[in-house]
């Protein structure tokens, strides 16, 4: 049965409670609605009883909630916030169809209600429901035509669904409607610019894409997402000479980003392995401080060249001191002769270093300090570590240890080595050692939690973890809210090794319900 109207008094008081919800007053709006079901015209009042339960669930009293809102969609089924807010609640247990049924059993009551409107596009595209997701922005555009991010709804709608063209046509037809003064940066206005040149681009208009953003050029904030738009154009439609042009600005903008070069190798077609070591060491004489230049051209040089290269580049890093210079090289390894070199080269630099401080017996002049043979042993630790050699990698690890006690990355290449034997316990212990040196990086943290449980520590590990969760909840329950996957998984297989295998089972549940909820397709 209908609810009985509600008198201007309680009619205020209502209004109040949904303000109070917008605000998260949660206190204030239980007391409005006390005040309005105390009045025994109104105890039963469907709506009320409903934004009550909603109320509820957002203090976390989830069974209340469930009980006051289906209350108050039985006193009154015709009311489309009852409806409403039963899809709030389904969606905040992320039972999203039900959610949907919801919201359409709402707009069968009020099918212009623009907030269940929006809320239902939001699931349909959670859901992937494209087909649907289109219908409801195209209501929403029609009831809302003047706002911007009505056709914008639409448009991505028609994205969504690989319909290039009529997602073009609805971003030029709402461009046109936008009134910005030529002078005037905004970003709203570039960044719709920006979207339309996407979807140009994905829909392989190579050249529409190119003479697009060179007729707003002027109008698009982010300049670099322009010059990088137009030497990837440029390449594509083989237009060779001006594209190279692009890629060399972009160098001299970011002589770091890796896909610069790429372009600029494409673009100037080197027919030889001199032409194209040559315009590397062009780029290298500009920026002698850059890394990729010098970098790069390891990956396709042999022989003596590469020993050169590969010389230079290591002392460079070895004085400076460089803890990351094993991971730049590591790709490196799937190349036995650069392995070979690597190691004659590196091996020979610690021997002539403990000798004379130099990374060659024959050199004079500026001796290397202390720290270069540091780096040197901490290099070859993880070099013999990716070999498999693991006890020389341990005397190289423990020897600088022993002259740098207080290096982090010393402790955590340890515990790396410790892993690859297969002795977990001892891998956890050093990684534990690693952390206590810096109880404030997070990183560190996380990776002592995963070597503790990959040594079947479940507790040691929750323990680390709640150093960086929030405080007032368990950690497990914490990272479970945070989706942190890794850990709910690395957790699964613990208790799987333990035999704890219905502890097991509900991570596993967890983890798969979280990706049955987010991760949706068709």
């Amino acid at each position: 049965m209908p609810s009985v109207p509600l008198l201007p008094k309680e009619s205020n008081l209502f209004k109040r409670i949904l303000k109070c919800y917008e605000q998260k007053q949660y206190k204030n709006g239980l007391k409005f609605c006390k005040m309005i079901l105390s009045n025994p015209k109104f105890a039963e009042h469907g709506e009320t009883l409903a934004m009550k339960g909603l109320t509820l669930n957002c203090l976390g009293k989830k069974d209340e909630a469930y009980e006051f809102v289906r209350k108050g969609l039985r006193n009154d089924v015709k009311s489309h916030v009852c409806w409403h807010v039963y899809g709030l609640l389904q969606r905040s247990d992320k039972k999203y169809d039900e959610a949907i049924k919801c919201y359409r059993n709402a707009l069968k009551l009020d099918k212009d209600n623009l907030q269940i409107l929006r809320d239902l596009s939001l699931l349909q595209i959670q859901m992937r429901d494209l087909e649907g997701y289109r219908e409801t922005r195209y209501q929403l555009l029609q009831l809302r035509p003047t706002q911007r991010a009505s056709w914008i709804g639409y448009a991505i709608a028609y994205h969504l669904l690989k319909d290039y063209d009529m997602a073009l046509k609805l971003l030029e037809e709402f461009r046109k409607t936008q009134q910005v003064p030529p002078n005037k940066i905004d970003y709203e206005y570039s960044e719709l610019i920006l979207y339309q040149n996407q979807v140009m681009r994905e829909a392989d208009l190579f050249q529409e894409s190119l003479d697009h953003i060179e007729t707003y050029e002027k109008q698009i904030c982010d300049k670099l997402m322009v010059e990088e738009i137009k030497g990837e154009m440029l390449l594509r439609l083989g237009r060779l000479s001006e594209a190279a042009e692009v890629y060399r600005d972009l160098i001299d903008r970011n002589a770091e980003n890796w896909c610069y070069y790429e372009g600029l190798e494409q673009s100037m077609e080197p027919s030889t392995l001199e032409e194209r070591l040559q315009l590397y060491e062009e780029v290298s004489k500009r920026y002698s401080r850059a890394l990729t230049p010098r970098r790069i051209p390891l990956n396709f040089v042999t022989g003596e060249k590469c020993q050169e290269l590969l010389d230079k580049f290591l002392r460079v890093h070895f004085s400076k001191g460089c803890p990351p210079l094993f991971t730049t090289l590591k790709s490196l390894y799937n190349n036995l002769e650069k392995v070979c070199i690597i190691q004659d080269l590196v091996t020979s630099y610690e021997v002539s270093l403990k000798t004379c401080d130099y990374f060659s017996l024959y050199e004079n002049g500026e001796k290397e300090p202390p720290t270069t043979l540091l780096w040197v042993q901490y290099f070859l630790a993880q070099h013999f570590d990716k070999l498999g050699q693991f006890s020389l990698a341990l005397d190289y690890i423990n020897t600088a240890i022993v002259s740098t006690p207080t290096l982090i990355e010393l402790f955590y290449v340890k515990a790396k080595i410790y892993k690859h034997i297969g002795n977990l316990k001892e891998a956890a212990k050093w990684m534990d050692e690693a952390q206590s040196l810096d109880t404030a990086d997070r990183f560190i943290n996380s990776k002592c939690a995963k070597y503790m449980l990959r040594a079947n520590l479940v507790k040691e590990a929750e323990e680390m973890c709640s150093k960086f969760t929030r405080e007032g909840t368990s950690a497990m329950e914490n990272l479970n809210e945070m989706q942190c996957m890794w850990f709910q998984t690395e957790c699964a297989s613990a208790y799987q090794r333990l035999g704890k295998y219905g502890d097991a089972l509900k991570k596993c549940h967890e983890v798969e319900r979280e990706f049955a909820v987010c991760f949706v397709t068709h």
